[in-house]
């Protein structure tokens, strides 16, 4: 007992003198403002909550690159006509060669009711991107940023990204987590 009352005071006790009672509180209130409003009243109300309503919505940037096959391939021609679906990769990503059978699922899902997938890798040569693609039986067309400028433009921070561009041109998802259950709202339409 004695040693308890002598010893010296911790750095958390320190900052935390009446213990972590009031880190508690402290951390309590931080998160009733760290959450929007909405979203604290859809995690109240899971009947009311709706993810297609938590998109980006802004334009999406245009660009022109190059398939395998060395044709062009412009992201504008596609507004106003259906939905574009960019999976940003790369050959060596293992992420990216674990989430190939589940586009390759989103592709069989959803093109033949409009969405156009397409795979841009990002800075590595034509030789060593057609090789995988063969490899891995791509079914979607794949096109190469070849100096990373399109990935640049688009914030790519990671592979795999994917982002959906809705058929007015208008990113609806960056980095998408929950591509699923926007295609199943938006291809309804």
């Amino acid at each position: 007992m004695v040693y308890a009352q002598n010893r010296k005071m911790t750095a958390l006790e320190s900052l935390f003198p009446d213990g972590f009672k009031r880190l508690a509180i402290a951390a309590l209130v931080a998160s009733v403002f760290a959450f929007p409003s909405g979203a604290r009243a859809a995690a109240a109300n899971p009947q009311t909550f709706d993810i297609t309503k938590l998109t980006v919505e802004k334009k999406a940037p245009d660009f022109v690159l190059t398939d395998l096959n060395g044709q062009k391939f412009r992201l504008s021609d596609h507004k106003g006509k259906k939905p574009v679906l960019l999976i940003f990769s790369t050959t060596w990503c293992t992420y990216c060669q674990a989430e190939i059978p589940h586009f390759k699922s989103l592709h069989a899902s959803y093109a033949k009711l409009g969405l156009e997938i397409v795979n841009i890798d990002i800075q590595e040569s034509k030789e060593k991107v057609a090789k995988f693609v063969a490899k891995q039986q791509l079914p979607y067309r794949t096109l190469l940023d070849e100096d990373g400028t399109v990935s640049g433009v688009y914030e790519v921070r990671g592979v795999p990204t994917m982002i959906l561009v809705d058929k007015n041109g208008m990113i609806v998802c960056h980095q998408c987590r929950s591509v699923d259950t926007l295609l199943k709202t938006m291809m309804k339409k």
